[in-house]
């Protein structure tokens, strides 16, 4: 009997079943596109709509297929994972920044400098570190967080390699895992405890580095033109 016969062809990639990761990746690319300015603010709108509403890959792929990004993304290079663990010799053991939050609160957030090792202690209190809009002066950077019946979050933008290790007593140790696509993009890796409390460290929405740099680099050119100019 010949087998063959009564085996069916797998289905084309287009066929399949589109993941949230794909959604996210299309969804990345109409976000670039439109600060780009490759796509109106409604073209982008009508975009996204669509591509939360897809059902397969190959609906996905017609919202950019008009977009070079799109081609670039294809014949990029092998994903390589950031490591789990900071280059030996990168961090130094002392903290370049304290925050502490001792029946309190404390936060990090806005323009701020982020040095390559920040401590973090909240006892029954509560801390914040926000790196959303941070400048990375290092590519690695760990923040060493311990919770006493308080709570320490911290939040990255989505361009930028996650990792945590740790653990919760009687309390949360909760880190997202985030991978960038950039090989060169900061690795941020989240260490410590929780006892009785809660340390959390995730991507934060719409955030990404590149907009922070671009808008410096805009800046920059911007004051140096109207200095040429004089």
């Amino acid at each position: 009997m010949d087998l063959h016969k009564h085996t069916e062809p797998a289905p084309a990639v287009a066929d399949l079943r589109a993941s949230d990761a794909d959604r996210d990746r299309i969804a990345d690319l109409l976000r670039d596109a439109l600060a780009e300015g490759r796509l109106t603010a409604d073209e982008h709108a009508e975009r996204v709509e669509g591509v939360l509403a897809a059902k397969t890959v190959g609906e996905l792929e017609v919202y950019i297929r008009d977009l070079p990004a799109a081609h670039r993304h294809r014949a990029a290079p092998a994903f390589a994972a950031a490591p789990n663990r900071p280059t030996v010799g990168a961090i130094p053991a002392d903290p370049d920044d304290n925050v502490v939050a001792v029946f309190s609160s404390a936060a990090r957030k806005g323009r701020w400098r982020a040095g390559r090792r920040i401590h973090a202690y909240a006892v029954f209190g509560t801390v914040e570190i926000d790196l959303s809009e941070a400048l990375f002066e290092h590519q690695q950077v760990v923040i060493k967080a311990i919770s006493v019946f308080g709570n320490v979050e911290v939040r990255v933008p989505e361009n930028v390699s996650l990792r945590g290790t740790g653990g919760g007593v009687l309390g949360n140790f909760e880190v997202d895992t985030l991978d960038s696509t950039d090989p060169d993009a900061p690795v941020v890796y989240v260490d410590g405890w929780a006892v009785l409390g809660n340390v959390e460290a995730r991507p934060k929405r719409g955030k990404l580095v590149a907009d922070i740099l671009d808008r410096v680099q805009h800046k920059v050119d911007r004051s140096l033109r109207k200095h040429l100019d004089r």
